[in-house]
This record gives C-alpha cells, sequence and structure tokens, in this order.
C-alpha cells in the first residue's frame, strides 16, 4: 500500500497544536501533503447530520472551499503541493 496524497483535516488556525502539527507533517512527509488544509467549522459538521456533503449543504463555506482546493490538488489543477 503507498499513501500518494495526505490531507491535514479539522485544522483549527487559532490554535499552535495545529499549526506544529501541519508544520510536522509537512516536514516528515514533504510533497505529499496538500497544500490546502481543511478547517474544522461548525458546517462542516452539520452537513452529515442533514445527510449532505459540505459542498451541497453549504458550498460558499470555507469547509467546501477547502475541499474544491483539495481537489483540484489531487487532479493536478492550479494548487501545487508543499515540499
Amino acid at each position: 500500500l503507498e499513501v500518494s496524497t495526505i490531507v491535514c483535516v479539522m485544522y483549527d488556525a487559532r490554535t499552535k497544536l495545529a499549526e506544529q502539527a501541519v508544520k510536522e507533517v509537512r516536514e516528515h512527509l514533504g510533497e505529499k501533503v496538500c497544500r490546502t488544509v481543511v478547517p474544522r467549522t461548525v458546517r462542516l459538521s452539520e452537513a452529515p447530520s442533514f445527510g449532505q456533503p459540505i459542498i451541497t449543504f453549504d458550498p460558499t463555506s470555507r469547509g467546501a472551499t477547502a475541499y474544491r482546493g483539495v481537489a483540484k490538488e489531487v487532479s493536478g489543477g492550479a494548487a501545487q503541493r508543499t515540499r
């Protein structure tokens, strides 16, 4: 099994711990880590309760925007992965 892509999710920019964790993941795993991080938001937590993906539930939310960014990175779109 080979891991091709790593996405940092439930990121809370208000905490040093989240910032440090993402930094360490990037240092250890390099270019496999997506540049886009998915934030921890209430809307992302609510979407499954309504049986919907975040892209449908709240398409303009920070979570939906982040997941679109991840999709672009994975599909080779404009966003680039970090080293």
